[in-house]
Formats: C-alpha cells, structure tokens, sequence
C-alpha cells in the first residue's frame, strides 16, 4: 500500500472555511467524487465529514477533519475546520496543519459571521486564500455584490495588500461544476478550475526533507486496534516506518521517549492507509505511543528539538459535573460512577485542547472549563448519548485579577437577523449589560447586529434568540478581551415550583397549579422531593403537590367535572434547563430525561444551607 501512497511528487495542505450550510461538504464530496475517491459502486454518504451525530444535527461542525484527494499529481491534503469560536481549540490546530485557506462564500447570504472568525485567524498567520462563490445557480445570487462584500471583509480584519489579491472560482458544488472569476460554470465543466487555483495559489509546504526530523500532533483519535493515534503534520525532515524516533513533551524536565515507528498511515480519500514515510509538509497518523498528547513533537531520535507548542485562546467559563445524586438515578443510564466520569472527562482532554479539568472540595464533583456555553453544551449531550447519567451546576465566567480590580471576560456576538427581530436583540441586550456597536443593514430584509457584553450575559442568549425569531437567527459569538466586574446581572423573572414529595403527577393537581405557574412536566410523569415542576409567575419559591388526587365524595355540583384542559408543559432543552438554573439549583442529565433539581432535595435541608449562606 505503501507505493500507492507515494505516488503524488509534490502536495499541498488547505483548509476550508465556510459558514454553516454555505456547501462545504458538499463541495468536498464533489471533490472527491471527482478524483476518483469514491468508486462508481460505492454508496457516497452525503455530507462525509460531518460524521459526528450532532454534527448533523445542529448542522455545524464541531471537530477538524482531514481527507485527501489526487488531482494530475499533486496530492492536495484537505482540513475541514469548525466556524465557530466555542470550538477554537479545533481551529487553532486546523491551521497549524495547512499553508493556504479555501474561503467558502454563498453566492446570495455572502460572508457571513462564522467565516470571520477562522479567516481572522488565518489572516493572523499570513495564510493565502481562494475565494469561492458557491451556489452561484440560485435565483437570488449576487456573485458580483457578494465578491464585494468578501473585499469588505479582509478589509475590516486588517488583511494586507498580498492577502486581498486572491484568485475567485464560481462553483456549483452540487453538480461539481467551477468556473474561473464570478460567472456560471459552463454544463460541461468539472472542478478543474477550482483545482488549478489551489496548486497556483496555495504554496508547497516549506521544510527540508532532509533536514532532522521535526513533526508536530495538532489531534489524537483512537482505534480498537491500535490504541492511541497520533494526527498531525511533518514540519521538516521525514517520518520513516520502521525508524526509531524520540517523542518529546514541551516541557523540558522530561526526557523524550524514544521508540521504533511501528505503525505510519497517510490520508488518502477519507481513509487511512498505511504509508512507508511521510515527507516534511505532509500529513501523518502515527500509532505506538500511549503518553503522546496534543502539542507534542515527534523528533530525530539522535538530536530531539521540540516544536513551539500549541497556543490556544483560555476558558472563559468554568461549571461542575457531579454524579448524579437524585432518587431516580440509576434507572436510565449505563454509566453512573465518578470513576466513570472522570475516565470519560480525561478522554475528553487529551483530544480537546480547549477544555480543562480540575478537582472541586469533592471527590464526586469534578469542575470543567470551556471556551463557551455550546461547547459544554455539546459535551454533555455526547456524554448523555453514550449512556452517562450525571448533574451539571449553572455556568460560571472565570474572572481575572487586573490592577488589583476583578474583571470578567467580554464576549463579541455578532448576530444575522430579519429586519422585524432587530428590536427583540436590541431589547435583549440591554437587562444584560450589553451594548449594541454596530447595526448594518444585510439584503433580503436582514440586518447584522454587532454587539459586546459581558460573557456571562451571553449564556442562553443563543437558545433565546433561536425562539424569538422562529430559528431564523445566525449567532456567532467570541471572546473579545475583558472588562470590570459588571455587577449583578438579572436572571429568570419567576421563582421555582418544587415537588414537596416523591409520586406520580396527574391531571387534577396540574390543572390548579397551571394558573398560576408554567409547568415543565405533564401528567403521568414520575416526580421526587425537591424537583423543580415549573416557574412561579412571582419571583418567591412555592411547594406543591403534583402528585394530590381529587377528593372522592358523593357531592357533585354543576359543571365541576368538567374535562380538564391542560397547557401543554414547557419542555427544558439542555441549554434552556443550563441557563435557566440559580445557583442552587442542578441539571439532572440522563440518555433519555433532563430534570431540573435543587441542590438539597428536602426543604429542612434547604432553610440549613440558607441560614449558613446568610
């Protein structure tokens, strides 16, 4: 397999960066149906490397992948990257693997939001781009215009002369045409010209394939077979199976570990082949070394020198996974343990830069930092998927000590909305300490609204505007420095309802209760003391029994049996039921049920730990 892998004489490395639903894996797809990766017998999946179930789902992608295509020679090695900052720890490394980016613009949304985080980024590490207008069939394109807004773009991100002097290709990714400039690509044509602008504009990796051997791991993955992978890129010199190489952590009190290279593979389409040497720029997955992590340099094992390591944009906010203490555990998960959880949480870590971990006053409560509310949202739900129970407390920011003075991180959002909602954000940020910079009128009767707040101001913002504006909002949000402590902010209007006993609860007793609370559960539904069953329309807590039945006498007065008519309850999603929490208050997480609880289920409980906190 080997000599397969070695055909191509010269590479080039190119991630791509695109806005949700602008076509980037669609016009990967049509790459590598076109290169011949994907046989004529084979069934193509559509949308390939968006393979993660929540990806799907939430129709964005969360992890950096790699896939490879052959075109007259040149093997051209592709990294999908992930648009939003939450997920900038991914980013950070996507870049570190590639020398140019493939800009992905659609030919009537134009640049939007999430492109100008990554291309920041790029633009940081004088990286080329090829800009494509996608879609460019729709009947509202506007190439012409959209090119404009592109310029616009690396204008407003401070880009240099040589940047903004990239080449455009129009595509239609679905049917895998391309065409040179702003036009619509010809029936006959391939994606020749999209081809012809990578191996023009994206330079040839630098790196002496004869010098010592320097290669660094930008990701891990893990195989059944295998064990622990190595992903990353040959920064000079070359990488030989069979060869004894060092691997060296970046702190120099350890000594590096020097081992025979077993097992070498390269990319080739989406899969991985095994490889008999990787030349300096190319891409590599390494197996046989279980100490390796994110970061790491595998070197000549005469003359080891380690890279610069990783740098990464810090956590902004910290929260707690505990194991799940309610009387219902148990009942609909696998993994229940905190053995468990910190194994999975551990994992989570050595492929995910951007999180930390850390012990808490106790042993069954672990906290967790991340860059943002949808990254530790992301992770709970993988976490619940594979069977984990646990409870999660509200998140909190990190704060920073500056001049003496406590200052919180501020968080930049820069949202994509129809004309008629531009109220609802103005209105938004306002109780939230947030002030709107920038309101610019977009076509098709939208408006981008720039806006900066204080992070913690920010959580559950997304899911808000999501309701708010019937799913038809963009929110793309990042740090953006840090600012004095902005005082109390203010959090949910009404007070919790909790369930005084443990029951069932039916029709009667939510029937009284629905006039004066919105409820989160219906009837039928198990219930224990000390959950949380809705919120009180006044700010006060309130005790009640869902569970009361309806007294049996012989008395019947007119019209009192009446069929009762509930409200349908309001179902808490995971980051509703995460923003919607106080302080002492927990997210119960299960694979099939999210419950909202207080910390200590019984009232005696709770006047003790109110008394102590006074």
């Amino acid at each position: 397999m080997g000599s397969a892998m070695s055909g191509a004489t010269s590479f080039r490395n190119v991630a791509i960066v695109a806005h949700v639903d602008h076509g980037k894996t669609t016009l990967v797809d049509a790459m590598l149906r076109q290169t011949g990766v994907f046989a004529a017998h084979e069934a193509v999946v559509e949308r390939v490397l968006d393979s993660n179930d929540q990806e799907r789902e939430r129709g964005i992608t969360i992890f950096a992948k790699a896939a490879s295509v052959e075109w007259n020679g040149v093997r051209i090695n592709l990294v999908d990257t992930p648009g939003h900052a939450d997920f900038g720890g991914e980013v950070e490394r996507a870049l570190e693997l590639v020398d140019g980016v493939l800009l992905l613009v659609d030919a009537a949304e134009g640049p939007l939001p999430q492109t100008r985080y990554v291309l920041s980024k790029a633009l940081a590490r004088h990286l080329p781009a090829v800009v494509v207008i996608n879609k460019v069939d729709r009947a509202d394109a506007r190439p012409e215009l959209v090119v404009d807004d592109v310029y616009e773009l690396f204008f407003d991100l401070g880009a240099s002369e040589d940047h903004i002097e990239f080449p455009i290709v129009s595509t239609i990714a679905r049917h895998g045409r391309a065409v040179e400039g702003v036009g619509i690509p010809p029936e006959d044509a391939g994606l020749t010209a999209l081809f012809e602008a990578i191996v023009a504009t994206i330079p040839e990796p630098s790196g002496d394939p004869s010098a010592p051997l320097q290669a660094i791991v930008t990701n891990l993955d893990a195989s059944d077979y295998l064990g622990r992978l190595a992903i990353g890129r040959v920064v000079q010199g070359t990488l030989t199976s069979g060869s004894q190489v060092a691997l060296c952590h970046s702190n120099d009190e350890e000594a590096p570990i020097k081992r025979k290279l077993t097992q070498l593979m390269g990319f080739q389409g989406l899969s991985r082949v095994e490889a008999d040497r990787r030349t300096a720029g190319d891409l590599f997955v390494v197996a046989g070394f279980p100490e390796v992590e994110i970061g790491d340099t595998l070197a000549d094992a005469m003359n080891p020198e380690p890279l610069p390591r990783l740098t990464v944009d810090e956590p902004v906010l910290r929260m707690t996974f505990g194991v799940n203490t309610s009387p219902m555990s148990g009942k609909e998960g696998k993994y229940l343990t905190s053995r468990q959880i910190k194994d999975r949480l551990d994992r989570e870590v050595l492929g995910n830069v951007s999180i930390r971990i850390g012990p808490t006053a106790s042993p069954e409560v672990i906290e967790v930092a991340g860059r943002g509310e949808l990254q530790l949202a992301v992770l709970i739900e993988s976490m619940r998927r594979e069977g984990f129970e646990l409870q999660v407390s509200r998140p909190e920011v990190i704060l920073r000590e500056i001049e003496g003075k406590p200052h919180e991180p501020v968080e930049r959002a820069v949202v994509d909305v129809p004309d008629e909602y531009v109220g609802t954000v103005t209105q938004t940020v306002a109780p939230r300490k947030g002030s709107v910079v920038d309101l610019r009128p977009g076509d098709r009767g939208r408006t981008i609204v720039t806006l900066t707040a204080p992070a913690r101001g920010l959580i559950g913002f997304r899911s808000f505007l999501m309701t708010a504006t019937r799913g038809t909002a963009l929110v793309h949000q990042h740090h953006d420095g840090w600012m004095r402590w902005a005082g109390e902010l203010p959090h949910r209007h009404g007070g919790a309802v909790i369930s005084d006993r443990s029951g069932v609860s039916n029709a009667f007793a939510l029937d009284n209760l629905q006039k004066r609370t919105e409820l989160f559960i219906g009837p039928g539904e198990d219930v224990y003391e000390g959950m949380i069953i809705g919120e009180n329309s006044r700010p006060e807590e309130m005790s009640a029994n869902p569970a009361k039945a309806k007294q049996l006498t012989n008395i019947r007065a007119a019209g009192s049996d009446d069929a009762i008519k509930l409200t349908p309850p309001k179902r808490l999603t995971l980051e509703a039921a995460i923003e919607w929490i106080a302080e002492d208050e927990l997210v119960e997480v299960t694979p099939t049920s999210i419950r909202v609880r207080k910390r200590h289920l019984t009232e005696s409980d709770r006047k003790l730990a109110a008394k102590k906190r006074a």
